[in-house]
């Protein structure tokens, strides 16, 4: 989620439909920080490749309608937000879409669903940091891609947070099981994108 997201797409035209309707149910809810475009451009990329795709964060469903609309036939998407009113508006925006899921709840809901080929930490860093961030090992087939999204590109190595090194972005930097690297976006937006190496680790 990305603060003014929703308000990102004002002047946009030519979104796919499941986007607009996302987008249009985050409006009439007030509900500002939606993924931005440049975001959701990525995620419509990302999901052709996958059969099981989760997320985090669902908001009014905007991310999720850029992977609904990229995703191959067949593929399955689960959802996990942890506000009662949102979680109910984003259902009804994939009422007619029976292979996705929005899940009420806390983020860590994603682990009874997985493992994923590829999942979006969202939500205002929920499993993206802190004291038990998200498991790639847990939450990844091997080869499966995590997208970390929201965040200011760095200009400086290591990147730095308020002043300081920003762990959070390092421990998926840094991570043993996955090579990962940050993608610029647009000039005041980046993701991390990283793949689980294929260390012969089942996933749970």
């Amino acid at each position: 989620m990305s603060v003014d997201g929703t308000a990102a797409y004002a002047d946009l035209t030519e979104l796919p439909p499941l986007v607009e309707r996302a987008v249009r149910v985050a409006r009439q809810a007030g509900f500002a920080p939606s993924c931005r475009p440049e975001q959701g451009r990525l995620l419509y990329a990302m999901a052709g490749g996958a059969e099981t795709i989760g997320e985090t964060g669902t908001g009014c469903g905007v991310g999720l309608a850029w992977l609904v609309s990229g995703a191959r036939p067949g593929a399955r998407l689960v959802s996990v937000e942890r506000d009662a009113r949102r979680a109910s508006l984003a259902a009804q925006v994939f009422a007619d879409h029976p292979q996705v899921s929005v899940i009420r709840g806390d983020w860590r809901e994603i682990h009874r669903h997985g493992p994923y080929d590829l999942l979006v930490l969202d939500g205002g860093g929920q499993g993206k940091s802190g004291e038990q961030p998200a498991d790639p090992h847990r939450l990844l087939r091997p080869g499966g891609t995590l997208v970390i999204d929201d965040l200011t590109p760095a200009r400086h190595w290591p990147p730095r947070f308020d002043g300081a090194v920003d762990r959070a972005r390092m421990h998926w930097l840094d991570h043993p099981g996955l090579d990962a690297a940050e993608l610029r976006l647009a000039a005041d937006l980046a993701a991390l994108v990283a793949t689980r190496r294929f260390d012969g680790a089942p996933a749970d």
